[in-house]
């Protein structure tokens, strides 16, 4: 598997706090080793659009499809609770 940032998560995530940065590239390394990694708690979020959702830490979420074997990132937002 592989990563590919869009432009807008590449803005999203310049725009985050440095923490969050660092937790993101945590949690990245570890979706690209297994996508059903327990701290990423990774679930389908738009089944129509096929948009799954992963978690960088308890406030912020990541977003991103699945493409043969492609992650697309797609953006990084604090957590909408």
């Amino acid at each position: 598997m592989k990563l590919i940032y869009t432009e807008r998560f590449i803005k999203s995530l310049e725009e985050a706090p440095a923490p969050i940065q660092k937790a993101f590239y945590k949690q990245s390394a570890l979706l690209l080793r297994d996508l059903r990694y327990p701290s990423l708690k990774a679930k389908k979020y738009d089944k129509a659009n096929d948009v799954w959702q992963g978690r960088v830490n308890r406030d912020w979420r990541f977003y991103f499809t699945i493409q043969d074997d492609t992650y697309y990132l797609i953006d990084i937002i604090p957590h909408p609770k």
